[in-house]
């Protein structure tokens, strides 16, 4: 009786599990910013530390970390849309290199000539086709008719982060409450702001590991006579964040530019400058910035950035890996270094 007891519950939790989760993927446009900004608030709360530890009220620390990540989005926008438009004016060029490339691949190949046809014919479109027509660009209608969608989880993702950068310690009492026996809400309520603290200094050593990797990137391209060395370092350091997925769409990218802007062996030369520049980064920069105490398991990190783009995509794998910190502190899998150092 035990064990169908025991069967019955956990059926019940996986029945719950996949009902929660389909759930948060019907209801995208709701809960993805809304954890966005708890996620971005929680990232944010040392700023309001800050200035409620010197007598301002709590509104003036959460208005702030609003406006400086209102700024933030602003300016990923403005990074991004030159980097976009330089991609698509220089389409017809790569796409020439391509073709070339192709023909000589085929030359090569000899005996396997069928074989390089076939290639061929799968990834080249119609010879009657162009590149502009073989890409359907959105309409000034498609963008109006998206416009209010984006413009409501804009609202969405302003409203809950300031709310909760203004009530998160009533919001972490109030956890402790319903979470925590009688004896255990104190000690429940200093978990969730060491969570806190934890995800908000882990986030910090990151920005300064990208930052690094952002720079050395356009030194590097710049180096090279990279047209644009500078937007892609600033498109280095934001992708980053995004581990595993955001290099490799900058390598991606940097692998089309390098055919568009040089010829030979040197269209490969910004890529591969990119790969080696975060082989460091990977290798040495963050082990020994992090630090061992802030290790996270790679198959962790990994799990939770598919589930994360598979949940919400872009902004499921933005708060995948914050989110995935958060509760290995919770639950003590993450030492925290502060009370480590001061036990």
């Amino acid at each position: 009786m035990n064990k169908i007891e025991r069967l019955a519950q956990m059926s019940l939790i996986v029945i719950g599990a996949i009902a929660l989760f389909s759930a948060l993927n019907v209801l995208e446009s709701i809960f993805a910013p809304l954890v966005l900004a708890l996620m971005a608030g929680v990232v944010m709360s040392p700023l309001s530390d800050f200035w409620e530890d010197r007598g301002f009220p709590s509104v003036i620390g959460a208005l702030l970390g609003l406006a400086l990540t209102l700024l933030v989005i602003t300016a990923l926008t403005l990074v991004f849309y030159p980097i976009i438009s330089q991609l698509v004016d220089q389409a017809p060029k790569v796409w020439s290199d391509m073709q070339d490339s192709i023909l000589i691949l085929k030359a090569m190949l000899g005996d396997l000539s069928k074989m390089g046809s076939s290639v061929t014919e799968a990834v080249s479109p119609d010879a009657s086709a162009t590149p502009a027509e073989a890409v359907a660009l959105p309409s000034i209608t498609d963008a109006l008719m998206v416009a209010p969608a984006i413009l409501s989880q804009i609202l969405i993702f302003a409203g809950a982060l300031f709310f909760f950068l203004l009530t998160r310690t009533e919001i972490y009492n109030w956890a402790a409450l319903r979470l925590s026996n009688q004896g255990e809400r104190a000690q429940t309520a200093l978990k969730l702001r060491n969570a806190e603290r934890f995800v908000a200094r882990y986030f910090g050593a990151i920005t300064l590991i990208n930052a690094g990797l952002g720079t050395c990137v356009a030194i590097a391209l710049q180096l090279l006579g990279m047209p644009g060395a500078i937007l892609w370092g600033l498109v280095a350091f934001l992708l980053n964040f995004v581990v595993y997925l955001g290099p490799a769409i900058i390598l991606v990218g940097l692998s089309f530019a390098g055919v568009a802007v040089f010829d030979g062996g040197m269209a490969l030369a910004p890529a591969a400058a990119y790969l080696t520049l975060n082989a460091i980064e990977a290798q040495f920069a963050t082990p020994t910035l992090v630090g061992r105490h802030m290790a996270v398991n790679p198959l962790l990190v990994f799990l939770a950035l598919v589930f994360g783009i598979w949940l919400w995509g872009p902004i499921g794998g933005i708060v995948a890996i914050p989110l995935l910190i958060w509760v290995l502190v919770l639950n003590g899998a993450l030492s925290d270094p502060a009370k480590a150092a001061n036990p």
